[in-house]
């Protein structure tokens, strides 16, 4: 039950977003975009890269930017469904002064897309550009030898389905300025673009083009960019951290488990991970009715679906006879002669907020391991085992829950209130922890294990918000998922976060723990250690430690108001959940009591059907979570 609910988290807590009816539709052309504008050259920007020069120009607070530069060629025809190759040279400098197109997407508000855009098909194929953010240097000035800047490449969120790396709050500009460091953030393929396989695509080809990993192998090949071209730019090769949030942090995840990325990173940051969790190949390829059953969205469900949209076929049997009876040449030849809004459009669009069960991460044993990926982190041999920080936020839920009818009822048939906030807090908490334990502490303990001091976690439980039309929003939303954001970032948007969820009260608190975060991510991508943050100010973040119950295991960042940034020793694991669960009397009766038992914990060597009787016998899809 625990992955039935995750595909509903993988999708879902991408969404930072409060429902149009409440908040409006200023949240959805609020300035998320960044860098669609053509801007002005300036020569003080030119640098060098391996494929040709690039200029770039002068932001808004004196810092370098270059957008769109090509880290890949357009991955377009035969191309699609294969690992990325290296761009094609340019002879004249390449004016990189605007973000490249979105990669192929469904329009989603929780991307901060415009309702007109919602559910239909947006952005390019050709989508493989990244974007550098660098410290003003004249071109003689440039950072050489021991004096480069440390790197960080961040990888969007977006449920591997939606997203792009101009967004507003990935901005590295603030980061770049601030703390003299080189930030790189790039756009991957995405949804059936980034993760598709089919026993006959690519076949007999190399094991990369036939892994179904292209989103994981587009990552590969920017960080591959960067090791060959970032020191134009003063950022040291050899210094790398690689963070992500939400799927960029499972994609972190990842790129630690993949043989493709030794050495391509020296340090990493998950926020907001999830979990560990990865596809079998099995569900990705198969058709429903085989022995070992693929996902609705598998490659051979995928093709019965083209071709019964085609008129090729007119029922599902015959669809399975007639890509049965398909050469693997022309399988291929039919699937690339579809359009990109053909692909996308074959999949189930009736998920939450229109996203498609697109299956992902497939342990293929080449980009990713066939291992679990937690029994591959229990050996520091078996992985690309660098410094690391994985870390979660509090409230990560919450957002998800106001969509709950049994929670959640609409004043005025509008505005929001909890009808009862001791079930409110027992269900979204649960929930919330069991994020933490899955995605963050269960993680961190074996990592810990295996490569020692050099883990280090923290909780985000920032949620000073406040009170808008009647509704707490600390209460409703509190510290939700990727809240985070924009405070590693430093960057703010005035438009719709100062006006509606930051104001007077809560601003210099914001800031305050803004200017912390970004300084704990920035010394350790300086030093592996993020200690007492770069200045040496902040109260002093330590690794991990199993030792006992009562050692410090993370640090939460909160405001001073509410206690502050410190050390906590309260891990949590799936055993303690389960046993807090069993005595906790929240619930307002015996059924949801035993509905989140069998949510939380069916699937699981910790559930019991004698336990799980005894609390009421109520299932999980019985009704509380009968969307899933």
């Amino acid at each position: 039950m625990f992955f039935k609910i995750l595909k509903w988290l993988l999708v879902t807590f991408t969404l930072l977003c409060i429902p149009v009816i409440f908040i409006g539709y200023t949240f959805y052309n609020s300035g998320e975009t960044y860098g669609q504008q053509l801007q002005s050259a300036n020569s003080s920007t030119e640098r060098i890269t391996k494929f040709g020069d690039v200029i770039g120009f002068v932001d808004t607070n004196g810092s370098h930017t270059w957008l769109g530069i090509p880290y890949a060629r357009p991955p377009l025809g035969e191309s699609r469904w294969r690992a990325p190759e290296p761009p094609q040279p340019w002879a004249n400098p390449l004016q990189a002064l605007q973000a490249s197109e979105f990669c192929k997407q469904l329009g989603s508000p929780g991307e901060s897309r415009p309702p007109k855009e919602w559910g239909k098909p947006i952005g390019a194929e050709d989508c493989l550009y990244l974007n550098i953010f660098a410290p003003s240097f004249a071109p003689n000035e440039i950072p050489r030898a021991d004096k480069r800047l440390p790197v960080m490449v961040y990888i969007h969120g977006g449920g591997n389905m939606a997203g792009y790396a101009n967004q507003f709050k990935y901005s590295g500009t603030e980061l770049a300025h601030n703390h003299n460091v080189i930030v790189v953030n790039f756009n991957y393929r995405l949804g059936p673009f980034g993760w598709f396989s089919h026993p006959d695509l690519n076949n007999g080809d190399s094991a990369s083009n036939r892994s179904g990993n292209y989103g994981n192998l587009d990552t590969v090949r920017a960080l591959q960019w960067v090791q060959n071209n970032i020191g134009g730019f003063g950022g040291n090769p050899d210094n790398v951290t690689l963070f992500g949030e939400s799927a960029g942090g499972m994609n972190t995840y990842v790129l630690l488990a993949s043989p493709l990325a030794k050495g391509l990173f020296h340090k990493a940051i998950v926020q907001s991970g999830i979990s560990t969790r990865t596809t079998p190949m099995s569900s990705a390829q198969n058709y429903l009715s085989d022995a070992q059953p693929g996902n609705s969205g598998s490659g051979r469900e995928i093709v019965n679906k083209l071709l019964l949209r085609d008129n090729i076929v007119s029922d599902s049997a015959q669809a399975t006879m007639h890509q049965n009876a398909m050469s693997p040449k022309k399988l291929n030849s039919y699937l690339r002669s579809k359009s990109a809004d053909d692909i996308l459009l074959a999949y189930d669009t009736n998920g939450p907020l229109g996203f498609s069960n697109v299956p992902q991460l497939l342990a293929d044993g080449t980009v990713i391991p066939f291992k679990a990926l937690m029994e591959v982190f229990s050996n520091a041999d078996h992985y690309n085992a660098v410094p690391i920080i994985l870390g979660s936020n509090r409230d990560e839920f919450k957002m998800v829950a106001m969509t709950d009818e049994t929670l959640v009822m609409r004043k005025y048939g509008v505005l929001p209130r909890i009808k009862n906030t001791q079930h409110h807090a027992a269900y979204t908490g649960y929930l919330n922890d069991m994020i933490k334990a899955r995605g963050v502490d269960e993680i961190a303990i074996v990592l810990s294990k295996a490569q020692g001091n050099s883990v280090y976690a923290y909780r985000f439980d920032w949620d000073e918000l406040p009170d808008i039309a009647g509704t707490n929003m600390s209460q409703l939303i509190g510290a939700a998922h990727a809240s985070e954001i924009p405070f590693v970032f430093q960057m703010f948007d005035d438009n719709f976060m100062n006006n509606l969820i930051f104001n007077e009260d809560n601003i210099p608190g914001r800031d305050s723990l803004s200017n912390s975060m970004a300084s704990y991510w920035v010394e350790f991508a300086y030093s592996s250690v993020p200690g007492k943050g770069r200045d040496g100010t902040e109260p002093e973040w330590t690794p991990w430690n199993n030792d006992s119950d009562s050692s410090d295991k993370y640090i939460i960042f909160d405001d001073r108001r509410d206690g502050g940034i410190r050390m906590s020793s309260d891990a949590i694991t799936m055993e303690v959940l389960h046993q807090r669960l069993l005595t906790d009397n929240r619930f307002p009766n015996n059924g949801l009591h035993s509905q989140m038992y069998d949510c939380l914990l069916k699937g699981t060597t910790l559930w019991s059907q004698e336990e799980f009787e005894s609390l009421g016998g109520s299932t999980c899809e019985n009704n509380m979570f009968g969307a899933f």
